[in-house]
């Protein structure tokens, strides 16, 4: 009886570790973003996780932080350097540390949403991204759009002398801002929060955003015209701490691999029924949207051309890059 009374014992403590193995604590990776919910990016985070979690049976928890809960982007882009956090999603940004990496949003590049997916999922993502991990310390998962940014005005532009001396807000980014200018645009850098007022006011005449961001706070209210110049793709990403990726086993690594191209392709799927909504959105309001003649069009990438020296002062294989995107054109 006693030594039934052992077995039953053993047999007891065998299952409670059997139990406390099944439920093991899964491994928390934190995740930064600057876009409130709702957002491509967000979605597309929210994605990773969700796939992730489910191709590593639980293993893995994805915590995501949108709105830039984690701090603004140069704060959380330093805590994924350092380790502290272990993911972030973020654009142009880290070319302070890999100036190529301006060149995902290099202007009037690509022509569609096609092209530059083919683009992001081939050669020109991979050379945008050569040597980038040795310097940043972090590691580029994908390649996702958030959008063509496309000018909304008070007037109607149907040629680049339209442009000429127009007042038009820009991001405070070098590469923004010598485009507008190749345009004849007179440029306005300011806080894109700080835009409706300027309209309002009649500091600036217009702008430029993606068709989300134009739904989203009405613009086509106050300034009605929107034309599909698409003059620059803002494309975003997910980065992950190099050395942590480097310390997990050959089949994790698969699976962020996996749940990181998933998740792309699903913000890639996603952006164009985006698109489509929020034009039916901006038509409804009372905006007028306008496709530019081939002149004017022609006229756009001639000055974004004439910007793409930036690019050749700064980034060693930048015709590689260029050439590259250029070979996927309808393909």
């Amino acid at each position: 009886m006693k030594k039934l009374g052992i077995l039953f014992l053993a047999l007891a403590v065998f299952s409670l570790g059997v139990v406390a193995n099944t439920h093991a604590a899964a491994v928390v990776i934190k995740m930064a973003g600057m876009k409130p919910e709702g957002e491509p990016e967000t979605l597309g985070m929210h994605k990773f996780g969700e796939l992730l979690k489910k191709y590593s049976n639980g293993k893995y928890a994805v915590e995501v932080y949108p709105n830039s809960q984690l701090g603004k982007e140069d704060a959380y882009i330093a805590s994924t350097r350092k380790g502290t956090i272990q993911m972030n999603a973020t654009g142009t940004q880290v070319s302070a540390f890999h100036p190529a990496m301006a060149m995902l949003e290099t202007p009037m590049l690509f022509e569609n949403l096609e092209h530059a997916r083919r683009a992001m999922e081939g050669k020109t993502f991979e050379h945008i991204n050569a040597g980038f991990s040795e310097k940043s310390g972090l590691r580029t998962l994908n390649a996702f759009p958030l959008g063509f940014r496309h000018f909304y005005s008070k007037k109607p532009l149907k040629s680049m002398n339209d442009l000429k001396g127009l007042k038009m807000r820009v991001p405070n980014i070098p590469l923004y801002v010598n485009f507008a200018k190749e345009c004849g645009i007179s440029g306005q850098p300011m806080p894109f929060a700080e835009v409706p007022a300027a309209l309002d006011q009649g500091v600036i005449d217009g702008g430029d955003s993606p068709f989300a961001d134009i739904a989203s706070l009405k613009m086509y209210e106050i300034t009605p015209q929107i034309t599909m110049s698409g003059h620059i793709l803002i494309i975003h990403a997910l980065f992950i701490n190099e050395q942590f990726y480097q310390s997990l086993p050959a089949q994790d690594k698969e699976w962020i691999n996996k749940a990181a191209k998933e998740s792309a392709d699903y913000v890639w799927d996603l952006i164009a029924e985006l698109e489509t909504k929020a034009r039916k959105e901006i038509t409804d309001g009372g905006g007028t949207i306008s496709v530019p003649s081939k002149e004017f069009r022609d006229g756009m990438v001639a000055a974004g051309k004439r910007s793409w020296k930036l690019f050749y002062d700064t980034v060693p294989n930048a015709k590689e890059i260029l050439d590259s995107a250029e070979g996927y054109k309808n393909k």
